[in-house]
């Protein structure tokens, strides 16, 4: 695998859909594969082609986490604890930051087991799309006595609920891409076949969005967690001060008046 990329990137149609690519290790969320994925995702911010993006794994697994056989503490005088948290706050959490504030939408196409660190790689998407034999697992604290991390404490109670997030992280179950529809997880659950062209039609549907309409969906939904009804609606009538006035608005406007699909300007 040393001449080959851990992260394959390929753009079509405004399109760009990173693969993660250590298959024969399930794609584990190696350091390096870490690397080449922020730095990808970095170069998509500054690609004004890119309308949309799809994650997925290569082979059988989407991501299954940490790969434990390679944790050994490196560093003098640094226990593996200590170097662990400083490899997350350095890399795994600014990644995780980097896909949830990409200026266009993220697709998940989960193609197979999500374990680990790869619900919350799968979750940090904005639409998240399984294919039927896929299943979400936490075996943090179960096999591990770890916390779930990755922001899987922040995703999974708010897609989800509490309850579900506690069964999740302590009962040490896989839950099965149909279930985690039911739970309000992810977005869909799609026959394995069909995953890829479901991911990609889902994208090109999100690349006709204004530019602004995923940082907006994700800012205001963000805000509500935090805002009472009343705080809210403020948020919702301030944001509609800015936007009506904007040249999106206008052409969607037009679009409905002449009875045809809007035409949104590329960011």
């Amino acid at each position: 695998m040393s001449d080959q990329p851990f992260v394959r990137h390929e753009l079509n149609d405004g399109i760009a859909t990173l693969t993660l690519n250590l298959p024969a290790k399930l794609n584990p969320i190696a350091r390096e594969l870490q690397v080449e994925l922020r730095d990808t995702l970095e170069r998509i911010r500054d690609d004004r082609a890119v309308r949309a993006v799809i994650l997925t794994g290569a082979g059988k697994a989407f991501c299954v986490g940490a790969d434990l056989s390679a944790m050994a503490a490196g560093e003098e005088g640094k226990s593996l604890g200590t170097q662990t948290a400083e490899g997350m706050q350095a890399l795994s959490n600014p990644l995780i930051e980097t896909l949830r504030t990409l200026p266009v939408p993220v697709v998940a196409a989960v193609n197979g087991p999500a374990a680990g660190a790869g619900v919350g790689l799968a979750l940090a998407a904005d639409v998240t799309v399984a294919a039927r034999s896929a299943y979400f697992y936490l075996p943090f604290l179960p096999k591990l006595g770890i916390v779930p991390d990755l922001g899987c404490t922040w995703a999974i109670p708010r897609r989800a609920g509490r309850a579900r997030a506690m069964g999740m992280a302590l009962l040490d179950e896989r839950l099965s891409a149909e279930r985690a529809v039911q739970w309000g997880l992810i977005w869909a659950c799609v026959e394995d076949a069909q995953l890829m062209d479901e991911a990609r039609a889902i994208a090109q549907r999100l690349a006709r969005l204004p530019a602004h309409a995923v940082t907006e969906a994700r800012e205001a939904f963000d805000a509500s967690e935090r805002h009472t009804l009343k705080e809210q609606l403020h948020y919702e009538s301030e944001r509609q001060r800015e936007l009506i006035d904007s040249p999106s608005f206008r052409e969607g406007v037009s679009a409905f008046l002449q009875k045809r699909p809007p035409v949104f300007e590329p960011r």
